[in-house]
């Protein structure tokens, strides 16, 4: 069933379509009431958060160098088209933490749920608000298409791509909040943070994998991600969750629950 998360903005409507972050020009009647349900809040006022137009370059133009290395990617990436990798790229498209906060669990050596780590899922929950949000002023005023509008190859998720054709690609939201995760599970297990930042940046290219998004979208995800944790770690209530999350974590760790998964299959798919 499809899902649709919305946070009311000035001129704006965020939305977790099937679990992929998505923003559309805000009216009233855009989505039946019954179908739309608010974000949870942030940490960050809107006043807060990093503005990404006074950091991020512009997107490549067409005919630019750039351009044409975010095209031998997103040529690249159209091989592993029902593969191990595609497959986990369908999955960390699905940003509703019930999911994403499984995604970590073989990069930390702990099954993960919103049951049994439900301090990290608030976390978690949270701040992809603060990061997703983040990514929108470059989003609007950049409006840049994403690959799959110009190749004409499907995605990986089908029944998003009427929203995504009218969300700019520029940065990208799942990127950002892939990485932004990482980096908050880092510091609260520093001693698994290689796999946890290499499992984040896995998450954003899987946006590339998926065709929804250019290399180059993802690249800048990653910088948007890195201002809203540096702001972030100037709020006393998110250090406070993170704490908790931490000792949360220490004691899941300590009752050795290992991941309900196949870890060495997943690394092997992700294997740069």
């Amino acid at each position: 069933m499809t899902k649709l998360l919305a946070l009311s903005r000035t001129a704006l409507v965020v939305s977790v379509v099937g679990g992929a972050l998505v923003g559309v020009p805000s009216a009233p009647s855009a989505q039946p009431a019954s179908d739309v349900v608010k974000l949870v809040p942030g940490y960050l006022a809107k006043t807060d958060r990093p503005d990404p137009l006074t950091f991020l370059p512009p997107p490549p133009t067409p005919g630019s160098a750039d351009q044409a290395r975010d095209a031998a990617a997103a040529r690249a990436a159209l091989a592993l088209r029902g593969q191990a990798r595609w497959r986990i790229a369908i999955s960390d498209a699905n940003l509703d933490v019930s999911n994403a906060i499984r995604t970590f669990s073989c990069a930390l050596g702990v099954e993960l749920t919103p049951v049994r780590a439900p301090k990290l899922a608030t976390l978690l929950r949270r701040t992809i608000t603060d990061i997703g949000l983040s990514t929108y002023g470059a989003k609007i005023k950049y409006a840049r298409a994403r690959p799959f509008t110009v190749d004409g190859a499907a995605t990986c998720t089908p029944a998003q791509e009427t929203a995504l054709r009218n969300d700019g690609g520029y940065p990208s939201g799942h990127s950002a909040v892939g990485w932004g995760w990482a980096l908050i599970l880092a510091e609260i297990a520093p001693d698994r943070a290689d796999a946890l930042l290499a499992r984040g940046r896995a998450f954003g290219q899987s946006r590339v994998v998926c065709n929804v998004h250019w290399q180059s979208d993802v690249d800048e995800g990653r910088t948007v991600a890195a201002a809203v944790v540096a702001r972030l770690h100037g709020d006393g209530q998110f250090r406070s969750d993170l704490d908790a999350a931490r000792a949360e974590l220490a004691i899941l760790r300590q009752a050795g629950a290992s991941p309900d998964r196949d870890c060495a299959a997943e690394a092997a798919s992700l294997k740069p």
